[in-house]
């Protein structure tokens, strides 16, 4: 039920999801539908990584900057954050519905500025206004979803949201794949985007309000309506009567705190232990480095050794395929052992696979062939990397290897006998990469030719297998259900927010910490990040598996401890409508 009595959460598994939803086929098409800004938020995160590559052949200034590399894959995550913000207050304002539509509408317009845009600047500005559609989706979607869910089942069906987030990145790396050779590559990569935005507001547009939302606004008929439309008949007056008895609740908190929404958001202790644990999820879901992955996946396998831009796509597209299995597997899990369970063990998974991928690629590059002399002047003096030239006269010179020429800024031709074998360091250029791969020889700009890389692909893959069940989809669950009705809006906008910017601090400084740092020392320093996390999560979050949403009201009115349940008899505690100031 969306409100009610208890349920037995142990009893609520996905089979039950499929049971219901099978019934009434009326819930899976809502969630569905909603579920499409998810696809849209995923379609964007994967599909940059791909026409990235291309982006940078079109356009030399970008192929010759980090920074602008990084400011067109951030510039969709700047837009996000306020998209974000926007989005948790025009939930409350207008609805949910209306809030995807509009976002919609920015995502379909920032699809076609991109795939038109003559230079540079005005990809950026398509992808600011693809962010603010994201931002509004990401958020609106799952609370869409939630609204209109039966408890016991509300999980399973959010889950399908973070199925379609995962199911669009495995779209765009197809989408991808069948561009690389069509004129265009990646105007088209980033323009088709627009379709799925486009069918989702002709959805959405026959759909109805979320019930929640409608009663709070006083549409108590309207609500009625579609709550007769999802619930068998003898549960109808049980939802309404469980409606009511929430909203007058949470009306009387609104009398007693004021009409600060934001800052009193802060000062009611209800929500502000709600906004410990959805900040907290939603933060380190970023920071465990996964959109590093995302927005770079083609990139990271070239650091790995695969040089080849379709192969590096193909290998990507396992990723993101895995990455979609393990969203199924949260469907299946979720509703069954809980929220916090399937976080903290993903959490383990992915601290474990960051360090071994980390000592694999440490290991690549320690193992990285050698620049050979004679390979080098092959190729005319004019061609030879300056830097090496300018060390040939020194014992330096011959220690230098095929991660010291990349690390200048030059590229690296390898041996045509063996990419293995000493190979010669070059002027990063057209002109180069092409006398390179004439004779036969492959010309690596991103990583170097490595018997590791097999094995960097294979942990990323079980780092996304154990991403995806638990941190990939819970964060946005737990924000569906964590926050009394009134500040749902609010409270959803602030996790979403904090969930962006922390997108934004990791995808805009990847590639630079690569460069200091590495790929190695980056999925270090990703898994020491990912610890601390996983330390808040335990501390901060509670269980809120299979709770109608006024028992996590009360739970979190209660306070509870690091390793579940309510606190014990005798700690001061707040309540739902009164002391804001409790701690």
């Amino acid at each position: 039920m969306v409100e009610g009595g208890p349920v037995k959460a142990d009893k609520t598994e996905f089979t039950e999801c499929w049971k219901i939803s099978s019934k009434n086929p009326y819930i899976m098409k809502l969630a569905f539908a909603a579920g499409i800004g998810g696809l849209l938020f995923g379609y964007d995160t994967g599909v940059i990584s791909g026409a990235l590559l291309y982006i940078k052949e079109d356009f030399e200034e970008v192929d010759k900057s980090t920074f602008l590399q990084e400011l067109i894959v951030s510039t969709c995550v700047a837009g996000a954050i306020i998209g974000a913000a926007v989005g948790g207050y025009a939930n409350d304002r207008i609805g949910r519905r209306k809030t995807i539509m509009v976002a919609d509408v920015l995502f379909f317009l920032g699809s076609i500025i991109m795939a038109i845009a003559p230079v540079p600047a005005v990809i950026i500005v398509g992808r600011v206004l693809v962010g603010l559609g994201v931002g509004m989706a990401s958020m609106t979607a799952p609370l869409y979803i939630s609204e209109a869910s039966p408890a016991k089942i509300r999980g399973a069906m959010v889950s399908t949201n973070g199925l379609l987030i995962t199911g669009g990145q495995f779209l765009s790396y197809l989408i991808n794949l069948a561009f690389t050779r069509a004129p265009g590559t990646w105007r088209w990569m980033l323009g088709v985007a627009g379709l799925p935005a486009l069918i989702q507001f002709l959805l959405m547009w026959s759909l109805p309000e979320s019930p929640r939302w409608l009663y709070r606004e006083n549409y108590v008929h309207e609500a009625k309506e579609i709550l007769e439309k999802l619930y068998p008949e003898d549960e109808v007056d049980r939802e309404i009567q469980a409606l009511r008895e929430s909203v007058e609740s949470e009306r009387a908190m609104e009398e007693s705190i004021g009409k600060d929404m934001l800052k009193n958001a802060f000062k009611n202790p209800v929500v502000r232990r709600g906004l410990y644990a959805g900040v907290t999820v939603q933060v380190a879901q970023q920071f465990v480095g996964i959109n590093t992955v995302m927005y770079y996946s083609p990139t990271i396998v070239q650091f790995a050794g695969f040089a080849s831009k379709s192969v590096a796509l193909s290998l990507s597209l396992i990723t993101a395929g895995l990455n979609a299995f393990g969203s199924i597997v949260s469907m299946l899990f979720v509703d069954r052992y809980g929220r916090k369970r399937l976080m903290i063990i993903s959490m383990a998974g992915i601290i474990f696979f960051l360090i071994f991928l980390s000592v694999v690629f440490i290991e690549a590059s320690s193992h990285a062939p050698k620049v050979g002399s004679i390979e080098s002047v092959l190729f005319g003096a004019n061609s030879t990397c300056s830097a090496y030239a300018g060390a040939t006269s020194s014992a330096a010179a011959g220690k230098w290897s095929c991660m010291t020429c990349l690390k200048a800024k030059c590229g690296f031709c390898s041996n045509k006998a063996s990419e293995y074998h000493p190979g010669a360091c070059l002027v990063d250029s057209k002109h180069n990469r092409d006398l390179c791969l004439g004779e036969d020889r492959v010309f690596f700009e991103q990583g170097c030719p490595s018997k590791f890389g097999i094995l960097a692909v294979v942990f990323l893959g079980l780092y996304i297998v154990s991403y995806s069940p638990g941190m990939g989809t819970v964060p946005w669950i737990v924000n569906s259900e964590i926050y009394p009705l009134k500040y749902r809006g609010v409270g959803g906008g602030i996790a979403a927010v904090a969930n962006w910017v922390s997108n934004l601090i990791v995808s805009e400084s990847y590639l630079t910490l690569t460069e200091h740092l590495g790929p190695g020392g980056t999925f270090f320093l990703f898994a020491g990040v990912s610890t601390l996390s996983l330390c808040l999560i335990i501390w901060f979050v509670p269980e809120t598996k299979g709770l109608p949403f006024e028992e996590v009201e009360k739970m979190l009115a209660e306070g509870y401890r690091p390793c579940g349940g309510r606190k014990v008899k005798g700690e001061k505690v707040g309540k739902v409508t009164g002391d804001d100031n409790a701690a």
